[in-house]
């Protein structure tokens, strides 16, 4: 009786301690995947890559905890075409996503119906923007277009569905009740949480609404860029914050809110407040608005007071997303989930924060090109390290299908960074990225079409409607203020990236003339 009462005891610590290493009772010992994504994240807002304006305490974590990428980069440096290629792993003239008009081909193949497919659980929480209903998900609930800040309308199956709160928070919630409540924990699952924040008009969450009040912060070198030494479309662009950043809606100078009533009349995502909110926003902004206007700023002091009150909303919504991460990531700790759950966060692409005078995105120049991409995989990622490599997040569905051990479609045009993860040498991986962006000047921002490659020292890039080139010396010149196009000691390295333009383009299929896709609203 003792010898089988033994027997019984070992077997079930046996059984216990399986169903721990697999995460809180999941039988399928392969890793869970959280894919945390925000919208317009700029990388040089983290305080891991160096920000000399906030910190993220929780998002530093997952630095610290696993591998930061130096030179993250996309594809097409827009919300839905970046989302679309991450979904299936190909570039915009092959996923049919050009521009935030089209509508993602929900029918074609993306990385979640595959790990669907090979036993995953799948949600999707927050911002999908892609216009089409999503697909390959056991669980989703999201955002309708851009969404609110406030009270947001969520999109459900067969419907639509209002929550109170701050979305963050909400997306959050959501998250944290699936791993909770809803997961299937015979399988491992792949968790999409995906933020609106800190998206325009950067609404911060009532908690944080006076954070920074008081503090003036740094501004970029190149806040008051002449555009000179640069091709034509520097110059004609529409998203300056001093020209284009637009005083009640982005700025928040709103009349002082007292009832629901007045409340209904306010200017888009600020009606949707109840009166609670309304008031938590009269005193963070009120005193602040009236000073402001009594002030009468003009010329370089009117774009400096734009710039503060900007960055301090946007970081602001930021502080809220890292607040959010960490709420996430205590619950994996708490529950037993964190050994054997891979956490990622990136964002759709990078952002302006003041730099060249800007806000937004599109571009090719840095700040837009770049997003951050942090990996932390117990077990497999070292701590504390760090990759310089060019990836991009047209590897990141084939990446996460390396993770789970399922098989990478051939025709996917990215390549997993599970050797890179491992800290493997790589002597094959990418030396030049191609990028394109589509909209067109006669579009938000009037940003022109460009196309263009770049490696780690030289960037080139052809705004191919205007027949123009720049090109940088991202040593000599790390802020990219002037193109050395034309100059004959970069004879040989303009023809060099010349040759490898054409050399992606024909390896990446690229026509000749930009593809229209009918799908369109």
């Amino acid at each position: 009786m003792r010898f089988r009462f033994l027997t019984r005891l070992l077997i079930a610590a046996a059984i216990l301690i399986s169903a721990a290493g697999a995460g809180f009772g999941q039988s399928d010992s392969r890793p869970n995947i959280i894919f945390i994504f925000s919208d317009d994240h700029a990388y040089q807002a983290i305080s891991a890559y160096g920000s000399m304006v906030n910190q993220t305490p929780n998002i530093d974590r997952l630095a610290h905890e696993g591998m930061l990428f130096r030179n993250a980069l996309v594809t097409n440096s827009l919300c839905a075409p970046s989302r679309a290629v991450i979904q299936t792993g190909k570039y915009s003239h092959i996923n049919g996503v050009l521009d935030n008009r089209n509508i993602f081909d929900n029918t074609q193949q993306t990385f979640p119906k595959i790990l669907r497919g090979a036993g995953y659980q799948t949600a999707m929480f927050g911002k999908w923007h892609l216009k089409s209903e999503p697909t390959g998900f056991d669980v989703w609930k999201v955002l309708p277009g851009q969404g609110n800040y406030y009270n947001p309308d969520f999109r459900v199956p067969g419907g639509k569905e209002r929550i109170e709160g701050y979305v963050t928070d909400i997306i959050a919630d959501l998250a944290i009740n699936f791993l909770d409540k809803k997961r299937d924990r015979s399988k491992p699952f792949l968790l999409m949480m995906q933020n609106k924040a800190p998206h325009r008009n950067w609404m911060p969450p009532p908690e944080y609404l006076t954070l920074y009040d008081g503090v003036t912060m740094w501004e970029p070198p190149t806040l008051f860029d002449d555009y000179t030494g640069r091709a034509s479309p520097a110059r004609k662009q529409e998203m300056e914050i001093g020209r284009n950043m637009t005083i009640v809606n982005d700025l928040k100078v709103i009349p002082l809110l007292k009832t629901k009533d007045e409340g209904k009349k306010l200017p888009g995502m600020f009606a949707r407040m109840n009166e609670k909110q309304m008031r938590v926003w009269d005193a963070a902004y009120g005193r602040k608005n009236k000073a402001f206007l009594k002030a009468n700023l003009t010329g370089r002091a009117l774009v400096r007071w734009k710039y503060q009150r900007y960055i301090k909303d946007y970081l602001r919504c930021i502080a809220s997303v890292d607040k959010n991460i960490g709420r996430v990531l205590r619950y994996l700790d708490a529950e037993g989930l964190a050994k054997n759950t891979i956490v990622i966060y990136s964002s759709d692409q990078g952002f302006y924060l003041g730099e060249h005078g800007w806000f937004d995105k599109r571009w090719m120049y840095k700040e837009s090109l770049k997003t951050p991409l942090l990996v932390r995989w117990p077990g497999v990622v070292k701590p504390g390290s760090e990759d310089t490599h060019l990836v991009s997040n047209v590897d990141y569905a084939e990446t996460m299908l390396a993770m789970a051990g399922a098989k990478i479609p051939a025709d996917m045009q990215g390549r997993s960074l599970v050797p890179l993860l491992r800290g493997e040498v790589v002597p094959d991986w990418r030396k030049t990225f191609y990028y394109q962006y589509y909209e067109g000047p006669k579009r938000a921002h009037h940003v022109a079409r460009q196309y263009g490659v770049t490696t780690a020292k030289h960037k080139l890039i052809y705004y191919y409607e205007d027949d123009e080139w720049e090109l940088f010396d991202l040593d000599v010149d790390p802020l990219e203020l002037h193109s050395v196009y034309g100059e004959p000691s970069y004879e040989r390295v303009t023809k060099y990236l010349k040759s490898e333009l054409a050399r992606l383009r024909s390896e990446l299929k690229v026509p000749e003339k930009d593809p229209t896709f009918p799908n369109h609203r």
